[in-house]
């Protein structure tokens, strides 16, 4: 049986496609693939089924794909989010930004105040990424990111556009005045489905990469953009892939040898000296 595909807009396949096709044969590069990999990404991406996955989750509910990549049981949900934000900053070092900084601690409020009640005031508050030189030379630009289940019930009854729309509006009444405001920065809030499919916000902002990174390597634009949607979509579907096949059950113990057990082993084999 099938499920229902999730539509995505004319805008966004011309942007980004329908998921990575072109791949390297070598097994130390980050875009090998196997065959069963390449079978879950047709799987994810058309709405297939998938075989071999247990028909329920330790946490005890059905297996479904919806609830695979919504289970926080093995920490995928945090592996989708970490990867996204690492790869993008090591996108903004290649590119030649400077003070890239992951998990920035924003300065604290001074006797500010922020106009709308759904700011983050707090003295701690964090964002993933910080670079200088994204648009302008010296000034520094904020980035956030979400990685939202496209087959949640929040957003499988939305258009894509709508719902990736959604989050990005979210993310800015959180934090896009105190940034504006506090820091005299910029914000854009990277927002990206589980299917691959990418923000106006995060458009925009890989689009920029490209140019700076395009100026410093001397290749073209065309190839230098490819190159980050590749990588980008391969780092999203991988870690897709992840929560429908990761392990999710309760972790091993662990055992730790003591200064005994070492004795006793050197002892047993006929060993002289005991290290």
């Amino acid at each position: 049986p099938r499920l229902p595909r999730f539509q995505l807009s004319s805008g966004i396949n011309a942007e980004y496609g329908d998921g990575p096709k072109a791949t390297r044969h070598s097994s130390t590069s980050a875009f090998s693939t196997k065959q069963w990999y390449q079978r879950r990404v047709r799987g994810v991406r058309y709405g297939f089924e998938l075989e071999g996955v247990p028909h329920t989750c330790p946490c005890g509910k059905a297996n479904t794909m919806e609830h695979s990549l919504s289970c926080a049981k093995g920490g995928f949900v945090y592996m989708r989010h970490n990867q996204l934000r690492d790869l993008t900053a090591n996108l903004c070092h290649e590119a030649g930004c400077k003070d890239v900084t992951v998990e920035p601690r924003l300065l604290p409020l001074t006797g500010e105040t922020l106009k709308l009640k759904s700011a983050n005031t707090a003295n701690d508050a964090r964002l993933d990424v910080s670079a200088r030189g994204v648009w302008s030379q010296g000034d520094k630009t904020f980035l956030d990111f979400r990685v939202f289940n496209s087959l949640a019930p929040s957003n499988a009854n939305l258009p894509l556009e709508r719902a990736l729309l959604k989050h990005e509006d979210e993310k800015k009444r959180v934090y896009n005045e105190r940034v504006l405001e506090v820091e005299k920065s910029t914000f854009s809030p990277v927002v990206c489905s589980t299917l691959g499919a990418f923000g106006e916000e995060a458009t925009k902002f890989y689009r920029q990469i490209a140019v700076l990174l395009a100026n410093k390597t001397g290749q073209t634009y065309q190839t230098t953009i490819r190159y980050i949607r590749q990588r980008l979509q391969f780092c999203v579907l991988k870690t897709t892939v992840a929560s429908l096949r990761g392990f999710k059950g309760t972790k091993c113990t662990r055992y730790t040898a003591d200064n005994n057990d070492i004795n006793l082993l050197y002892q047993y084999n006929n060993l002289t000296h005991v290290f």
